[in-house]
């Protein structure tokens, strides 16, 4: 296992991570969402999804419960922190439909200031990913809920305002120039992973792809 997170061809061994009995190996690999080295986490929230994914189609109870340990570790009561958690639930549904309709609206929750938002920036961070990622492949899910992506691009932390700006940019959002003026002159750089590969982005880049000439190119 940690063989094919550490391959420098991993993205060519995706299709591995699926000979594994997912019971057996799904454990193990929850523990590499708290690794310290980005890449090993990243490519572990992309195992995850893969393998929780497979499972699903196998014993979808099963699945629950894994999407239930890792709400669970982003309780308080849990005792720990959740490190990793909601990137691997976004990634998880991103790949699984039926997971995805059942579980959105939970992780959407982690943002909201009406539900249950976590209060914690590098947490909410992982939240953001997640929901862009599900964005990616189910943006129908997250209809109707750009507005509380909103104050993030606000949000004093560089990380938070560039992936929210992401998020809504795969969610085709549109906003007048003056409503971003602060993003779009906003040059802090940030990480974000996708496929497979931790990208950096100026945020006035992210930010320019919400304008309505943007989406208008983009798009039509």
């Amino acid at each position: 296992m940690t063989a094919l997170l550490r391959a420098d061809d991993f993205a060519a061994h995706l299709a591995e991570w699926t000979r594994f009995p997912p019971r057996q190996i799904v454990s193990p690999l929850l523990s590499f969402l708290f690794s310290t080295d980005e890449t090993i986490k990243w490519r572990a929230v992309t195992a995850v999804g893969i393998v929780v994914a497979e499972m699903a189609d196998r014993d979808l109870e099963a699945a629950r419960n894994v999407m239930r340990r890792l709400i669970w570790s982003l309780n308080d009561e849990s005792g720990g922190i959740g490190w990793g958690a909601p990137e691997a639930m976004g990634e998880i549904m991103a790949r699984h439909g039926q997971l995805a309709e059942e579980y959105h609206c939970i992780l959407l929750s982690y943002i909201r200031d009406d539900c249950n938002r976590l209060g914690h920036d590098l947490l909410e961070c992982g939240v953001l990913w997640g929901l862009g990622r599900l964005a990616q492949e189910r943006p129908q899910l997250l209809e109707g809920f750009m507005c509380h992506f909103d104050p993030y691009l606000r949000s004093p932390n560089p990380t938070q305002r560039g992936l929210a700006a992401w998020t809504l940019g795969i969610l085709r959002a549109a906003f007048p120039p003056d409503a971003i003026a602060h993003l779009l002159k906003d040059h802090t750089q940030t990480t974000i992973y996708e496929q497979g590969s931790l990208h950096c982005y100026r945020i006035s880049e992210l930010a320019a792809r919400l304008l309505p000439a943007a989406r208008k190119t983009a798009w039509n």
